[in-house]
């Protein structure tokens, strides 16, 4: 199984992006991005991308699709298969199993939305037994600021993202109250990364708006 998440080193630059930027939709040198992606290819073969659209829609793939799926998950069992998770603040959770793995995007809308709950109920209705599962890097708690009232709609549902800021204004932990949700359905998870916002390795689009993607790359 290879399972790992990806930075800003070793890839190709353009711009403002400034290396590894695998996504074709922000605006980065297309050309670029293909070589970037082809580095990806040379080490995990053929893989999978999403449509990230903050939704809950979970697809599952056993083979390469005809077009880019619409999705916040891809679950895969083919072992010839590598699913990949975008993100440049967002969480990228990467679920494995024996018998399955999956991509999860989840930002505050997929918290909410429980996109990797259903994640994992569908990868047990698909036979995954023991399920675990990644964090690669993510905004922590500590620099995630935001409104009031969306700190509140949050936490009323996940108690654990209430967060402050350093200067003590309202903020969400996400990366906490995901693995929390996760634990409620036996599901042990690894934080294997910092913050996107601190630390400069990493694409941030709170830090830099105009930027690229780093990706969560997983296959059986």
């Amino acid at each position: 199984m290879d399972c790992f998440f990806t930075n800003r080193h070793g890839g190709f630059s353009h711009g403002d992006y400034s290396s590894w930027n695998l996504a074709s939709h922000v605006g980065d040198d297309l050309a670029d991005v293909e070589q970037n992606r082809a580095k990806l290819r040379e080490r995990v073969g053929d893989f999978v991308v999403m449509s990230q659209v903050h939704g809950d829609a979970v697809v599952v793939v056993d083979q390469m699709p005809a077009e880019v799926p619409v999705a916040d998950a891809l679950i895969t069992g083919n072992p010839d298969l590598a699913l990949v998770v975008m993100v440049a603040d967002c969480i990228p959770l990467l679920l494995r199993s024996e018998e399955l793995v999956a991509a999860v995007h989840v930002g505050r809308a997929g918290l909410m939305n429980s996109i990797a709950l259903k994640t994992v109920a569908q990868m047990r209705e698909l036979g995954a037994r023991q399920i675990s599962g990644s964090i690669g890097p993510a905004i922590c708690g500590s620099c995630y600021e935001v409104p009031q009232e969306l700190h509140d709609q949050a936490s009323a549902i996940h108690q654990l993202a209430s967060s402050r800021t350093r200067i003590g204004t309202p903020a969400l932990d996400l990366p906490k109250a995901l693995v929390a949700a996760l634990a409620v359905v036996d599901v042990p998870v690894v934080i294997s990364a910092g913050c996107t916002l601190e630390d400069d390795s990493y694409f941030s689009f709170r830090r830099n708006k105009v930027t690229g993607r780093q990706a969560g790359v997983i296959k059986l």
